[in-house]
């Protein structure tokens, strides 16, 4: 069984003291390939040490809804001039978020636009990000217009009827560990609602631990768990079900780039 983590953040600071272990303990569970994601000018170098010194590392940069405030007056800049420098790099995690206290609509938004402006100029796959924001997000996008290399929403906790409108404007649909919670009725019919050739799953690494996992910090190893749930929640078996997201993933982010056989 391979399987690609298509969502993560391994290069945070809560695990750079045991990143050789947690990329080992990944291999062994199969995590074969993995979509790591700077949400800020800060951990952007991190991504690309890792990038540089691991195989199968699909990267992405951007500035994440949290972070807004933080960046600097040549962000956008600096983001192209990245993405230049590294073509197989996507766009991410960038998004809304309508669950952060004290936020500006506005300023959020305005981030968000360019961020999609310079995906669609430089032909790059999108990492999303939204919380509490499914309505407005739909909003945005039907006014931005199509996105030549697709979206992946990521951490999918939305509805079923969200995921079938998402899917009509392009998106693959990741899910994380939030499935596993035994409170989350929303999962299962969002599953099924989402086509065989669109679904992902992730980690959110070092975030969203599965509920039956142990440690305090989520790591790639972890992406068992969430498959576990995602093919009882489906359906589908968990070999069918590892094949179908690893395929999904590769082709989402390997444009020009080799897919396995």
């Amino acid at each position: 069984m391979r399987l690609f983590d298509c969502h993560n953040h391994i290069q945070d600071e809560r695990l750079s003291d045991n990143l050789a272990g947690i990329l080992a303990r990944a291999q062994n569970a199969g995590v074969v390939k993995m979509g790591v994601k700077g949400c800020c000018e800060a951990d952007w170098p991190r991504v690309i040490r890792i990038m540089q010194t691991c195989p199968g590392i699909y990267p992405s940069f951007g500035i994440h809804p949290w972070e807004i405030g933080g960046r600097s007056a040549e962000w956008l800049a600096c983001l192209e001039a990245l993405l230049l420098t590294y073509p197989q790099a996507g766009v991410g995690e960038i998004g809304i978020d309508h669950a952060v206290e004290s936020r500006n609509h506005a300023e959020q938004e305005a981030v968000f636009i360019a961020q999609l402006e310079l995906a669609r100029r430089l032909d790059r796959p999108v990492s999303i990000h939204c919380r509490q924001a499914w309505g407005r997000l739909i909003e945005l996008l039907d006014a931005f217009g199509e996105l030549p290399c697709g979206m992946l929403i990521h951490c999918f906790g939305g509805s079923a009827e969200t995921a079938t409108e998402l899917v009509k404007r392009g998106g693959y649909i990741s899910f994380s560990g939030s499935i596993t919670r035994p409170n989350n009725r929303k999962a299962g019919p969002a599953i099924c609602a989402v086509p065989k050739d669109r679904i992902l799953i992730e980690t959110d690494a070092p975030d969203i631990l599965p509920f039956d996992a142990e440690g305090a910090l989520n790591e790639p190893a972890n992406l068992r768990w969430v498959l576990k749930k995602a093919a009882e929640l489906s359906g589908l078996g968990e070999l069918e079900l590892a094949e179908l997201t690893f395929r999904n993933a590769e082709r989402f982010f390997g444009k020009g780039l080799p897919v396995s056989e």
